[in-house]
């Protein structure tokens, strides 16, 4: 049985928090938020102890294996280090940093003091892209040429209203769109160049909008969508292969639609309800990766790399011009 404790109590700490006394291997010891108010009405619900800091916390709890990190993006790299320091293992919310600096002290950090670090890109355990990805393997599509995905909805509001200051989000690109960036890589493997057009004032309209295309080294063409300019949120996904075409649409009741190029139509492929959220199955996954010492479905090396995309996309959106990847990198070692 591991013992977790929850920073943050905002949304995603509501839904990890959930998904912990739902698990027979976990349970759920503490919340800590700087709002203790919030704090003591989610740990209320949850039947759990709450703090105001991390630092209480540890001095009060006897024993603490796991941290889920669910705080805004700037407060990941220390919390995860002070985990770290006591030999605690980490589940942290993407994106695991605002910056590729930071994000590869995390993971070195981790390493060096012995323990494990998840980060939290679900969407390789939604099961109708887990099916996307598996019809693509099974080669019922042929080989892939381009793909199309979309998701969002409205601008999404938080503490301190954190999204809309850039600095820190990174916006939709680097909050919410690095899923589809994660996913597709999971598909299709390492990206060559990224080109990226934006619409965005987020500290006035709160209006993001941005297209991104990326070039993968396979060859396949993707063209991901991300709004937080539109109602109801929603996520979408079409494969177009020489054999047929994967369709995938939230709005619609069917989850996945298989459309082979034959004679007799398509075939639906719809999923059974399920019994736990892809949510409570990710972080299910993570805890028993660490009692097991299994390697994650998602590892941090792979949200590294999301960042890398993501980062890469936003370098376009500000310069104008296609990114080839690495090139941050190698800018920075010609200036040292």
């Amino acid at each position: 049985m591991l013992n977790v404790l929850l920073i943050g109590a905002g949304t995603m700490g509501s839904v990890h928090g959930e998904a912990y006394t739902k698990m027979e291997n976990a349970v759920l010891t503490g919340i800590v938020d700087k709002n203790l108010e919030k704090a003591k009405a989610l740990a209320k619900k949850l039947k759990t102890k709450a703090f105001q800091t991390y630092e209480e916390a540890i001095e009060v709890l006897e024993k603490v294996d796991v941290v889920s990190i669910c705080v805004p993006t700037p407060f990941h790299k220390p919390y995860t280090k002070m985990a770290a320091d006591r030999g605690i293992h980490v589940i942290c919310e993407k994106p695991l940093a605002r910056n590729l600096e930071d994000a590869r002290e995390m993971i070195n950090y981790c390493q060096e003091k012995n323990v494990k670090l998840f980060v939290g890109h679900v969407v390789r355990f939604f099961p109708e892209y887990v099916q996307a990805k598996n019809i693509v393997e099974e080669g019922k599509i042929g080989n892939v040429a381009v793909v199309r995905t979309s998701r969002g909805g409205g601008f999404p509001k938080a503490s301190d209203d954190w999204y809309a200051d850039y600095e820190k989000s990174g916006g939709l690109v680097l909050d919410m769109i690095i899923h589809d960036f994660d996913f597709l890589r999971w598909c299709f493997g390492e990206v060559d160049r990224v080109y990226a057009k934006s619409i965005k004032d987020g500290n006035k309209k709160r209006i993001d909008y941005s297209l991104v295309t990326l070039r993968f080294k396979s060859g396949v063409i993707a063209h991901v969508e991300g709004t937080w300019a539109h109602q109801g949120f929603t996520t979408k996904f079409e494969f177009a292969g020489e054999k047929g075409i994967i369709d995938h649409d939230s709005s619609r009741s069917v989850p996945v639609v298989l459309n082979k190029n034959t004679a007799g139509g398509g075939v639906a492929v719809p999923e059974s309800p399920l019994k736990h959220n892809p949510y409570f199955t990710e972080i299910q996954h993570f805890i028993n990766c660490i009692e097991t010492g299994k390697d994650p479905i998602v590892s941090a090396e792979d949200a590294y790399k999301a960042m890398e995309i993501a980062l890469n996309a936003l370098k376009s959106i500000e310069t104008g011009r296609e990114i080839v990847t690495g090139e941050n990198q190698k800018e920075e070692a010609q200036i040292r």
